[in-house]
């Protein structure tokens, strides 16, 4: 059976820089009847249990360190029995919310096979050191965390985030794929390559 792709939402909180806001997260599940990897678990370790239900998890995949999108890891990974996986850039953000390291770390180029397809992790700092997003020609879709969202970068008026290598990562790293290939983000509402691409100088001129 060939790989699909599901989406289940979570709502939650975000916090950092003594601000808390209300957020809804896409947590991304990838395979086939028999096994998955899931990308991003937020908020809601046994709503994600029960979406991915007995298939095997290969892994579980973190797209970067911001506490909206780890809190509910560590309780996941348990729930699933799987491994979770970080880039090592996002330690600090990661530490804020969790006393033990994640299981294994995320490099730029690993790949990650499931179902018949693979996941290629594509190092993308800038609204984190650690950001990583992954891209399945197969399928092709890229998982842009956030990155990448409909309407341009991810925030970078944050602590660890900076804007000018938000921009170089998405130029270099996302923009360079192929234009049908489809953008599920980490919030919000999915969109394309092509249909972001021609407004990269409108993201750069507004700074932001």
């Amino acid at each position: 059976m060939a790989a699909r792709i599901e989406r289940l939402v979570t709502s939650g909180t975000f916090s950092l820089d003594g601000g808390t806001w209300e957020v809804d997260n896409n947590v991304w599940i990838v395979g086939d009847d028999a096994e998955a990897i899931v990308i991003d678990p937020a908020h809601d370790a046994r709503a994600v249990a029960e979406a991915v239900g007995d298939r095997a998890v290969r892994a579980i995949l973190l797209t970067h360190g911001h506490d909206d999108h780890v809190r509910a890891a560590r309780e996941t990974a348990g729930l699933l029995g799987a491994r979770l996986h970080l880039n090592p850039a996002d330690r600090m953000l990661w530490d804020a919310v969790h006393d033990e390291a994640p299981d294994e770390e995320i490099l730029n180029g690993d790949t990650f096979k499931v179902a018949g397809t693979r996941l290629h992790a594509r190092y993308t700092p800038g609204h984190s050191p650690g950001s990583t997003c992954f891209v399945s020609p197969l399928l092709g879709v890229v998982f842009t965390g956030d990155t990448l969202f409909q309407g341009g970068p991810g925030a970078t008026g944050r602590s660890y985030s900076d804007f000018p290598t938000i921009i170089e990562s998405i130029r270099d790293e996302l923009l360079t794929l192929p234009e049908e290939t489809v953008v599920h983000t980490g919030h919000g509402d999915t969109t394309t390559i092509g249909a972001e691409k021609p407004h990269l100088q409108e993201w750069i001129d507004r700074g932001r």
